[in-house]
């Protein structure tokens, strides 16, 4: 009876929490120092934890140009990235500190067509640019601008770190027309 006690009490005890190495008990002997052969100098300051080697950031993507894309890109625009749409279309995004009505006016000269609003809020404009085969293509080539920067945003965070402007206060996302 007096070993299961033993026993019980030796597993309802918690494992021993983790010591520092070396351990405080079993430290070695202080060795005396070394003459100094030079004029005392001050010890060198402890070096900080060296920081793993940083990653090159990712190559930027240039920007396509507008006879890639088929229509006149708003001057002053920063391209800031392009994407995959599926079936063989891509759709690039460009970054403005031009206002909504700006960019949108602007079109609507470039264009000669009136486009259409899509949304009120955030507002969203579309400019259709080509006939959309359904067989085909993703998305329907077309030039949308939307305002990203209203009550609740600051704009479009700008996806380069430290450049300027940190937020664009309009987009446009250009939708060429694939192929012949």
């Amino acid at each position: 009876m007096f070993v299961s006690l033993l026993l019980v009490a030796a597993l309802a005890q918690q494992p021993p929490a983790p010591q520092p190495f070396p351990r405080t008990g079993s430290q070695q002997p202080a060795r005396p120092a070394p003459p100094p052969s030079q004029p005392s100098a001050p010890p060198p300051s402890p070096s900080p934890a060296k920081a793993p080697p940083a990653q090159a950031p990712p190559a930027q993507e240039s920007g396509p140009g507008e006879s890639q894309l088929g229509v006149q890109i708003y001057p002053g625009a920063q391209f800031l990235a392009s994407y995959d749409a599926g079936r063989g279309q891509r759709y690039y995004l460009f970054g403005t500190t031009a206002s909504f009505l700006d960019v949108v006016t602007f079109y609507r000269n470039v264009l000669k067509q009136r486009g259409e609003l899509i949304f009120d809020a955030p507002a969203t404009h579309q400019f259709d640019i080509g006939r959309f085969r359904e067989e085909t293509m993703a998305f329907p080539p077309s030039v949308t601008v939307k305002e990203f920067q209203s009550q609740v945003s600051q704009g479009y965070p700008n996806p380069r770190l430290n450049a300027q402007p940190a937020r664009f206060p309009t987009v446009i996302q250009i939708v060429p027309a694939a192929g012949p």
